[in-house]
């Protein structure tokens, strides 16, 4: 069953309602004292979002504290909250209202995770860097004895930490294992998943090159102003890769030649565009809909683990 949409962490949470970890209560604390959570994926709000936020808090003030929890050095980690902060510095307050709570690095990792992972939008980075923390969090709570913080305690009950975190996230497994390997990106390239000029499967395949390789085939791609590399040819890089004998100049070969090779037209029946498609539509809409809709379906056939289902569907649909 599909989640149902949540507003904005920032706009919904109320922690109180969450957390039953130790709890100093709600206090009024100085911006100054406060500083970002250490491991925080999530991007800011935009700018925009970010002063309509700001124009609401100078209207209605903060009306759900900001989740922290104290340090050793005098200060406060943000755990929930980035946004309400950053818009309350922008709205001149020099203080805000913080539900202090004490608790541990993977309690803390977990809920910072979850928390955040309710935004309507959220980056294949977010998501890649979010779904490995969780799992690094849940593993290490899984080796010890002193668990205490009631619903954010994750009772395995034999199941493995990164079913745990596809579960709660409404992933499948194969999907939250990809978006963990795209952390092995070199960030160059990760930027690019998330401008949407790489695209997540074939990066996914590059996630398996070696720092070095990676180096080597963005330096390429920028010269080549090429970044749409297809499936196929990332799976190519990745097995030369394997094998031990990708080098620069191998990749400029490799991508230089699939740069210069003209692409292939494919012609689809106006009786079949038609079906699926208004006339009010644009050609631009429209492709970008196949591009999405192949893009899926192609990622639930790459979770067979036997090629010859994949082969089967394709010569049934002839």
């Amino acid at each position: 069953m599909a989640k149902a949409k949540l507003r904005d962490f920032d706009d919904l949470f109320k922690p109180s309602e969450q957390l039953d970890d130790k709890s100093t209560g709600i206090a009024s604390l100085p911006i100054a004292k406060l500083q970002p959570f250490s491991k925080h994926p999530f991007k800011r709000y935009s700018p925009e979002k970010l002063r309509e936020l700001a124009d609401s808090i100078e209207e209605r003030g903060v009306i759900v504290p900001a989740l922290v929890r104290p340090l050793d050095n005098g200060m406060y980690e943000i755990v929930a909250g980035h946004n309400r902060v950053e818009a309350s510095t922008l709205a001149g307050m020099d203080v805000i209202p913080c539900d202090i709570r004490e608790m541990d690095d993977d309690t803390a990792t977990i809920l910072m995770v979850d928390s955040n992972l309710q935004r309507e939008t959220v980056l294949p980075s977010e998501k890649a860097w979010a779904y490995r923390y969780k799992l690094e969090a849940i593993k290490s709570q899984g080796k010890r004895n002193d668990l205490t913080c009631g619903q954010l305690v994750h009772k395995l009950n034999g199941k493995k930490s990164r079913e745990i975190v596809a579960e709660d996230a409404g992933e499948s497994y194969k999907q939250v294992q990809r978006y963990i390997r795209l952390t092995h990106l070199i960030p160059q390239l990760l930027d690019k998943v998330d401008e949407k000029k790489l695209a997540f499967i074939p990066a996914v395949e590059l996630s398996y090159l070696k720092e070095r390789e990676q180096q080597w085939l963005y330096s390429n791609l920028e010269r080549e102003e090429y970044f749409g590399i297809p499936l196929a040819l990332a799976r190519k890089l990745k097995g030369i890769s394997q094998n031990g004998l990708l080098t620069e100049k191998k990749i400029d070969e490799l991508i230089v030649a699939k740069v210069q090779t003209p692409p292939r037209q494919v012609k689809i029946s106006h009786k079949i565009i038609s079906k699926y498609f208004p006339d009010e539509v644009t050609p631009q809409e429209r492709d970008s809909v196949i591009d999405r809709a192949l893009e899926e379906w192609f990622r639930r056939h790459s979770e067979k683990s036997n090629v010859v289902s994949l082969n089967q569907d394709i010569n049934a649909a002839r």
